[in-house]
């Protein structure tokens, strides 16, 4: 029987958009999952969650919650990392609102820069910590981690743990495909693409159309068209304008990719950050109005009496399929470049 360990597990909505799609698949109705996080509370919510969710699906899981990191990673096959080091304050409120002392701007600040950097010295010694318990509990599992700065996180784990199997995920590259095919009014399901890069800063190689015919229509020309007219949504202007300064669409938001350059961020232009409607601390505000609306989001969940539970798009129970089959998928995601892409 399958067990996969969620470390972080706290992170009720993303736990949800997991567990639910494990969950759809019948060959992992009976799995066990191990719930782990060091938030008594929050693990008693996402506990419930995951409950109904296995009620709503009308399947039968052993679902464990735990504070006891070991106990939740013994014999685990997978284990899937969902955490956040410091949590928003102090940490990350500390990222932003020191730097901003010195005129020192941040949008997201989990990549790169101040933020990005003191996230990472938070975070690795923790993962370094995970690795150590995987290597000792469930020696072999595939750590599947979801934790930004996930390049800083993804390197320090191949370099310092290489034994550990793990794979770096993010929604980006999925996520960015279905904007575009928005944005041309385009069905997703037609869409095929190539994509390569690191995360937060992969470019699709191509983006193309599949016809009902079997025709294959490049959709880069009618997604230039877009920026040369203007008519590129407002939130997303810095990624149509880098489309325009490369020919190739970057698959971080815009108010991401504005941090991580040095042109549209700029302590004497402060027209750059309007004509580009670049949202300064917006990982602030983000988190902010999760705070505020935790409570009745957590009550809704307590009171409803069957999930909605409908596939995420996120990759972790496609690789986990894939991994118990045999049978291969298609992913983007985060691994050394041991020859992959040619530099």
């Amino acid at each position: 029987m399958t067990k996969v360990c969620l470390i972080g597990a706290g992170s009720t909505v993303f736990m949800k958009n997991i567990v639910g799609d494990i969950l759809l698949n019948e060959m992992f109705a009976d799995c066990t999952i191990a719930l782990h996080d060091i938030d008594p509370d929050r693990l008693a919510t996402s506990n419930m969650v995951a409950q109904k969710i296995a009620s709503s699906l009308n399947v039968s899981p052993t679902i464990l919650a735990t504070q006891d990191r070991v106990e939740a990673l013994k014999d685990a096959e997978f284990v899937i990392l969902m955490i956040q080091v410091g949590g928003f304050e102090p940490c990350t409120m500390t990222d932003f609102e020191v730097p901003k002392k010195y005129g020192l701007r941040q949008t997201i600040g989990d990549t790169l820069g101040v933020g990005g950097i003191m996230r990472g010295l938070r975070t690795v010694p923790v993962l370094l910590d995970i690795a150590a318990d995987i290597r000792q509990h469930c020696p072999g599992a595939l750590m599947l981690q979801y934790v930004n700065p996930m390049a800083i996180n993804c390197w320090a784990l191949a370099r310092l743990a290489p034994d550990i199997r793990q794979v770096g995920l993010c929604h980006s590259v999925q996520g960015t495909a279905f904007e575009l095919a928005q944005d041309l009014g385009e069905d997703f399901k037609s869409i095929q693409y190539q994509c390569a890069g690191i995360n937060h800063m992969s470019f699709y190689l191509s983006f193309e159309k599949r016809h009902e015919d079997g025709r294959i229509e490049d959709l880069y020309p009618r997604i230039k068209q877009l920026a040369e007219n203007g008519k590129e949504p407002a939130a997303n202007k810095v990624r149509y304008e880098l489309l325009k300064r490369t020919g190739y669409f970057v698959t971080e938001s815009s108010e991401h990719f504005a941090e991580y350059v040095p042109w549209f961020i700029k302590r004497d232009r402060p027209d750059l950050i309007d004509h580009f409607n670049v949202p300064l601390d917006e990982y602030i505000r983000r988190c902010e109005e999760q705070i505020a609306g935790w409570r009745a989001q957590e009550k809704a969940m307590a009171d409803a009496q069957k999930l909605d539970i409908t596939y995420s798009g996120e990759y972790a129970a496609r690789i986990m399929r894939a991994v118990k089959t045999g049978r291969p998928t298609v992913i983007n995601g985060n691994v050394p470049n041991h020859g992959l892409i040619d530099n």
